[in-house]
């Protein structure tokens, strides 16, 4: 789809200015085998003592599960990721192993790790001519109870994937946001010695 470039000051790898979060989609099946890549793309993500604590919890669009996963969005979130391929919940475990025991001590970095693990699965996805959106728009009360989920392991975000569609498709008050958003300067993020703001 067409949309405005981004633009940057340093020589970026162009598949990071690629990938962006729209909210239309196409409705098209994502066979198997593409989200298998996107989850072998996420598990080689950087992970502490490599415990890789992410966790991803799926529903195809064609699936049994897919209403449960979309009622467990809020319902702005729902009226457009029901045009999603695939949607998916990230998981984090809160606990690692001691070495050498089996008793468990909390992982403090299990948040950034999963992070990086969403990060390659949404790179993964453009390089495949999908697109990724995430969402902190769920029920995070709810999530745990109805997919069974551990009490250590903590509800990241969910996301939905799958094919652009032409943002008519979306609610006339979604269509203006439907480009590709810029980022802030580096200097407002960035700082050599204590922290500024």
């Amino acid at each position: 789809m067409a949309s405005e470039p981004r633009t940057v000051t340093r020589p970026v790898e162009p598949l990071f200015l690629d990938r962006w979060s729209p909210r239309a989609f196409d409705g098209s099946a994502m066979p198997q085998a593409d989200l298998d890549t996107l989850f072998d793309a996420a598990r080689w993500a950087p992970s502490a003592s490599n415990h890789q604590p992410w966790r991803f919890l799926y529903a195809h669009r064609d699936s049994a599960d897919w209403g449960r996963f979309l009622d467990l969005l809020v319902p702005a979130n729902q009226t457009w990721a029901k045009n999603a391929s695939v949607l998916l919940f990230v998981l984090s475990d809160r606990m690692m192993p001691v070495s050498g025991s089996d008793e468990l001590q909390p992982f403090r970095t299990h948040s950034f790790d999963t992070g990086a693990a969403w990060a390659l699965l949404a790179l993964q996805a453009t390089r495949l001519g999908y697109h990724t959106h995430g969402m902190a728009g769920i029920d995070y009360d709810r999530v745990p109870r109805e997919l069974a989920i551990p009490d250590r392991f903590q509800v990241e975000a969910a996301v939905a994937i799958g094919r652009q569609a032409d943002k008519s498709i979306l609610p006339e008050q979604l269509q203006a946001r439907e480009v590709p958003s810029g980022r802030k300067e580096i200097e407002a993020f960035a700082h050599a010695g204590n922290f500024a703001g």
